[in-house]
């Protein structure tokens, strides 16, 4: 369980993941060297798993976002071990998820533009065995797109 120490890191990093671990530590209301200790608790029981720079993906020429629905004939283990294998080695895909309801998975894609994004489909995708529909939905319009989690103190 978080204290709600833990939770003010976290949420500071969250928007702020380049602060010294003193800036961190003022923000927090704690000495450097407690924060450090709490910031690297926090990394090595998974709770922090990796700094990451947040990339505006239009401005940096990836112009074509999908929800692209999967759905495979049959669940046989084989397939479905090759399809998780596959999307892990392709980079245009940024996250996959297992669902349940009209889909087995959705993948969230980004690409170039409709060519990129076709290839993607042809080259890859279609080409899947056990892969028995695909369903696009291009994203027209960016409404929020935020990766910080919700964390509020108790």
């Amino acid at each position: 369980m978080l204290s709600n120490r833990d939770r003010s890191i976290l949420r500071e990093l969250q928007k702020d993941g380049r602060l010294t671990m003193q800036q961190l530590a003022d923000k927090v209301g704690m000495s450097s060297s407690a924060c450090w200790r709490r910031v690297r608790g926090l990394e090595e029981e998974g709770v922090i798993e990796r700094y990451a720079v947040q990339v505006n993906a239009r401005k940096a020429g990836f112009g074509l976002s999908s929800m692209t629905l999967v759905s495979l004939a049959r669940h046989e283990q084989k397939n479905v071990d090759n399809f998780v294998r596959e999307v892990l080695r392709h980079p245009e895909v940024l996250e996959c998820f297992a669902t349940s309801g009209e889909a087995d998975f959705h993948l969230r894609v980004v690409v170039e533009d409709m060519d990129a994004y076709n290839r993607f489909l042809d080259d890859f995708i279609f080409r899947l065995p056990g892969v028995s529909q695909v369903r696009s939905n291009i994203v027209l319009k960016e409404i929020k797109a935020d990766t910080a989690l919700p964390f509020r103190d108790l």
